[in-house]
């Protein structure tokens, strides 16, 4: 375990070309969420709570039941067209953290002095945005490449799918009770506390500050800084999240048979869904018709809870993308918690149901 850390940097006075730079960035989420998140979310919270009726399939039902590059290339599709506003905010946001605000500003509020304080912080920041696995996953880079520590980033990377206020009133809406509670339960342990012990405990990258960038002098060095940032988070992720999308897209008749595998597996079907459900990609709010098409099959609690933290919470395309700036082994480290935690929320819905 890595135990040297920088401190953060000495705090300097904000001129006008810093403030400039935060009100960007607040004026860019403010209309980057309403018009992706906040106001479709409300319009679909407004018709859930009058028809209580989930309007759409499972996503995995585009790729069709066998594998081919036609089925790939249809679930691709799929899931784009339902991402790329949530997507596009979030290299635009995650470039304007690069490249507008002031990193020493930045570090101060998130970089706290416990790593229960940072990723409370984090899971904290991460509820506004609302964003799936995926779509965080350029932002969260952003912070750690900005020196953000792990605990915060791993924070805000997985509580942005796991503890999104708007996913939760769906699940209230359509669901029984106690998936709303399990759900809120390991949502903030997997975002607070295995953030923190992931952050304590597993070797990775150490959480030193970078050497301090040289703030721009004028405003009208902003733009070319923020251009530039912006063509690096969109040439470097968006191909790779295209690409891995498109190999889940192909393999996922393979993955998401759980038709029938409590008869064949018994208890370790659990444990299968936990794992294979950690790996595979959806949207926001995408385990919901999921879970409802599997339930009138008589497919256990245990598997629908497992589903219910797993899907949501990871992708191999989310993974893939943090990996390099979280650093592998804190990637792989939250993948094995999030299982785990997926594993225990069935046996806590089969406790509850």
């Amino acid at each position: 375990m890595t135990t040297s850390r920088a401190p953060n940097p000495v705090p300097r006075r904000f001129g006008a070309v810093d403030w400039a730079g935060v009100a960007v960035l607040v004026l860019l989420l403010v209309v980057g969420l309403s018009w992706s998140k906040w106001l479709p979310y409300w319009d679909r919270a407004w018709t859930l709570s009058r028809t209580s009726i989930w309007d759409g399939g499972p996503l995995f039902d585009a790729a069709g039941d066998a594998v081919s590059l036609a089925g790939a290339w249809d679930f691709t599709l799929v899931y784009f067209t339902a991402v790329w506003k949530a997507l596009l905010v979030a290299l635009i946001v995650a470039a304007a953290i690069d490249a507008l605000v002031p990193r020493d500003w930045l570090l101060r509020v998130l970089n706290r002095s416990s790593h229960t304080g940072q990723s409370l912080v984090g899971a904290a920041l991460s509820m506004p945005s609302m964003m799936c696995t995926c779509c965080a996953a350029p932002v969260a880079t952003g912070l750690r490449s900005s020196g953000v520590r792990r605990s915060a980033a791993l924070a805000y990377w997985v509580g942005n799918p796991l503890l999104n206020p708007a996913v939760l009133i769906f699940l209230a809406l359509v669901l029984p009770w106690h998936y709303v509670a399990v759900r809120i339960v390991f949502a903030v342990l997997i975002a607070v506390g295995a953030s923190a012990l992931i952050g304590r405990w597993v070797p990775g990258r150490a959480d030193r500050v970078p050497a301090p960038r040289a703030e721009p002098a004028r405003l009208s060095h902003l733009p070319v800084r923020y251009v530039r940032s912006l063509s690096r988070f969109t040439l470097i992720l968006v191909p790779e999240h295209f690409l891995l999308v498109l190999v889940i897209g192909f393999l996922s008749p393979w993955l998401t048979g759980v038709y029938g595998l409590e008869a064949q597996l018994g208890v370790a079907a659990v444990l299968v869904v936990a794992i294979v459900g950690t790996l595979l990609v959806i949207p926001t709010g995408g385990e919901i018709p999921i879970i409802l098409t599997l339930l009138p099959l008589g497919v256990g609690a245990g598997v629908t809870g497992a589903l219910l933290v797993a899907l949501p919470a990871l992708s191999i395309p989310s993974m893939v993308m943090v990996g390099r700036d979280m650093g592998w082994r804190t990637t792989a480290a939250m993948g094995a918690a999030v299982a785990v935690a997926a594993v225990l929320a069935g046996a806590a819905l089969t406790l509850l149901g």
